[in-house]
């Protein structure tokens, strides 16, 4: 592993130099990374193809077109985003101007997984790179086309002192976690998590954890409830499910199971017809996923389903009938099973929700305003989009991250440059004029100096 620590090295040594760090360079960057993407496009949905069956839609904007729109917002916003910002100073502190001051942070590794392979390894580099940092990336060997991919496009765009790619399983991840970065950006499961976190505590290196859970999803007092249930077999079956924030179960009023399951059916036809051989929809990762969703389908009563097939990786959806100790509950699905559940009202679905980890994301559907200010503010979740599902991860202004056990840190927007930003806190004093009482000796003036702080505290 010695080619990784040399790499390492370089890196550490190109950002000593400043290099990275003026705002037309960190321009220039992005660019060349939206160029990337721009001029391979074909190639990357090919890739993402092979890997997960995406289509070109879904590829583009789940994936290449996310990317390339968040580096174009950076180079719009990056002048404002690195000058200082003013913020007040103490009457005590008088004469005194203070301000924040972002700067880069060094050497980073940002860490991907394999459901979004191109869009979760290239959307932390936009901050990485906007803030004035260097970046080893370590892709998901379980897309492999899109890891290949990524390792041959990369050298042509970026010197490897500025952006790598580091391909490989647990040995190479293992030894890149032994290096003494600046920053650690980790999308994945909770279990790894704590293994990035683990070795990143040896060097006191901040970590960014983007993780997942299951994601609850209400229905309750719904008018329009054929809309509702549009929008989230779209949001569950993009990418066939294997989204961390996709709606991870429903909960529904006692006697609405029936209704909804007619409507589920109704729509997955409308958008794929026969999903079997839908252009539109996905496949299965790899057979140990397959065989792991699979076994959450025994002995279950399935609602509505569209048939499996092993060799090909394909399994449709399913909507199940569940209860908390269905297997399906047990952990978060991340594929195209959704169970659902029915309670008496939505008190007792926001008990259940409150009894189980800190999901990543939460939605609630419903005409009620109480409805929906009881979930929000006693349902706690990395993110919540009301009477809709997972959109909100695509706006600029909305950071996106966990809570509790699906993850720490977020980004998208400013909060990607502020994540791999250092905020520097600065106070300039002048020499004209200054305050003796804070000076020794302080006999005598304990009971002033208690006055003074009571008139301007």
């Amino acid at each position: 592993m010695q080619e990784i620590q040399t790499l390492f090295e370089k890196q550490k040594n190109f950002f000593l130099d400043g290099k990275t760090q003026p705002l037309e360079a960190r321009k220039e960057s992005l660019k060349r990374l939206i160029n990337m993407i721009e001029e391979n496009e074909a190639s990357i949905f090919k890739a993402l193809e092979s890997d997960l069956g995406k289509s070109n839609f879904e590829s583009f904007i789940g994936e290449t077109g996310y990317v390339a729109g968040e580096a174009r917002h950076a180079i719009k916003k990056l002048k404002k985003w690195m000058k200082k910002r003013r913020v007040s100073s103490p009457l005590l502190q008088f004469p005194a101007r203070s301000y924040i001051q972002a700067e880069p942070l060094g050497v980073t590794l940002i860490i991907s997984p394999w459901n979004y392979p191109f869009q979760l390894l290239f959307s932390p580099l936009v901050g990485a790179l906007a803030a004035g940092n260097t970046a080893i990336l370590k892709p998901s060997e379980v897309a492999p086309a899109t890891s290949k991919l990524a390792a041959e496009l990369v050298p042509k765009y970026f010197r490897e002192e500025q952006v790598a790619v580091v391909e490989g399983e647990v040995p190479e991840t293992t030894a890149l976690l032994k290096l003494n970065f600046d920053y650690i950006f980790y999308t994945g499961n909770e279990f790894v998590g704590k293994i990035v976190m683990e070795a990143a505590a040896k060097h006191l290196t901040p970590v960014t954890l983007e993780l997942g859970g299951k994601s609850p999803c209400g229905l309750f007092e719904v008018h329009n409830m054929e809309l509702a249930v549009r929008r989230i077999v779209w949001g569950k079956y993009f990418n066939s499910g294997q989204t961390c924030v996709a709606p991870d179960y429903l909960l529904v009023k006692k006697g609405k199971a029936s209704e909804v399951a007619g409507l589920f059916k109704k729509i997955v036809e409308e958008f794929y017809r026969d999903p079997s051989t839908s252009e539109d929809y996905g496949r299965i990762v790899n057979a140990r996923h397959f065989k792991r969703l699979d076994n959450m389908l025994v002995d279950e009563k399935l609602l509505v389903e569209y048939g499996k097939d092993s060799e090909k990786l394909f399994m449709g959806p399913v909507l199940l009938e569940a209860n908390e100790f269905s297997k399906s509950m047990e952990s978060e699905i991340f594929g195209p099973i959704l169970p659902i559940i029915e309670f008496e009202n939505i008190r007792e679905a926001i008990k259940f929700v409150r009894s189980k980890p800190k999901p990543l994301a939460s939605y609630i559907f419903s005409d009620s305003d109480n409805n929906i200010n009881d979930w929000r503010e006693l349902i706690s979740s990395g993110g919540l989009c009301i009477n809709d599902t997972i959109v909100h991860l695509s706006s600029e202004t909305l950071p996106f991250g966990g809570v509790g056990s699906s993850g720490m840190g977020s980004y998208h927007g400013q909060k990607s440059f502020d994540t791999f930003s250092h905020l520097k806190s600065i106070m300039k004093r002048y020499l004209f004029w200054d305050l003796p009482l804070r000076y020794p000796p302080y006999g005598g003036k304990l009971s002033l100096i208690r006055k003074i702080f009571r008139i301007f505290s």
